[in-house]
């Protein structure tokens, strides 16, 4: 019974299991981001991911299987507008709105990958799965406003309309990065392991040209790393935020609604909360109570 519910839902769980993951990587990110500029690190932990899954290729002994054509442009052109563009809007979106506008508007990203979906694909969600999304979105989006302190604001962000573009564009991004996912896995043998490895690689490609593209004003700098502990913590932080994480997203956007999936992975502020109050911070009322509504919402998903 057991293994049958995993089988129908674990294009679902993958999602939550990516979001989990997410939300540990991304506590140690945050403790290494203040020393290490945002795209050495994307370009980092890339590397390393991709070394991670060229290993599990050879260790599996799968080599390189056949791909069609237009599932690998899919892929590259998902790892390109996902990773690439999305990443690097969302850079310069908190550059000029600050961290908590920034997320908020992340939010918007798995409604927009939803009509996209339906508009592209065809995929339609019942009522029920609409709903569970509007809850988790709306705990989500509580949580964010919660956790983050609304004083805390870059010099730029008295630039609101600039940042609001660029967050637009991170959200559309990253919404269509899932959505060409979504149309190269759903109906193919392609395996999500080697989607995560396509669309990495086409992200760590198209980043050098947006990296080059980037006005005067905006100084990409490289900062040596010296500290063991400092590569130890990335090293992790990119075994469960990128290789893993990444490959359970691929998996659930083979065999879960690209609405859903985008979803579902979005409940990483909700796994941050735990691992907040473990290390010693105070959660509030308001906090919980968006937990408590997130958590609804995906009960209606898997009901």
């Amino acid at each position: 019974m057991m293994d049958e519910w995993i089988l129908t839902y674990r294009g679902e769980v993958a999602a939550l299991l990516s979001a989990l993951l997410w939300a540990i990587a991304a506590v140690l990110y945050q403790q290494v981001g203040d020393r290490i500029p945002p795209l050495q690190l994307t370009l980092l932990k890339g590397v390393i991911a991709i070394a991670l899954i060229l290993l599990t290729l050879v260790l599996r002994g799968t080599g390189w299987p056949e791909i069609p054509g237009r599932s690998l442009l899919l892929l590259a052109a998902s790892g390109g507008v996902g990773i690439s563009i999305g990443d690097t809007a969302f850079f310069y979106a908190l550059n000029h709105l600050g961290s908590r506008r920034t997320l908020l508007l992340q939010t918007l990203s798995p409604a927009m990958t939803a009509l996209i979906a339906a508009l592209v694909l065809g995929e339609l969600l019942a009522p029920r799965s609409g709903m569970g999304m509007m809850l988790i979105l709306l705990g989500v989006a509580s949580v964010i406003q919660e956790r983050v302190n609304p004083s805390v604001v870059t010099p730029k962000a008295q630039f609101p309309w600039r940042g609001l573009a660029w967050a637009l564009l991170a959200v559309a991004a990253q919404a269509g990065g899932a959505v060409l996912s979504r149309a190269a896995l759903a109906e193919t043998d392609v395996s999500p392991l080697l989607a995560a490895l396509i669309r990495l690689v086409a992200g760590l490609v198209f980043l050098p040209l947006w990296m080059a593209a980037m006005p005067r004003s905006i100084t990409v700098t490289w900062t040596p790393i010296a500290s063991g502990r400092t590569w130890a913590m990335i090293g992790v932080a990119a075994f469960l935020g990128t290789y893993l994480a990444i490959w359970l997203q691929q998996t659930s956007l083979k065999f879960a609604l690209a609405g859903v999936s985008q979803t579902l992975s979005a409940m990483s502020p909700i796994f941050v909360l735990p691992l907040a109050a473990w290390t010693g911070d105070r959660l509030t009322l308001r906090a919980i109570l968006g937990a408590v509504i997130a958590v609804s919402g995906v009960a209606l998903l898997f009901s």
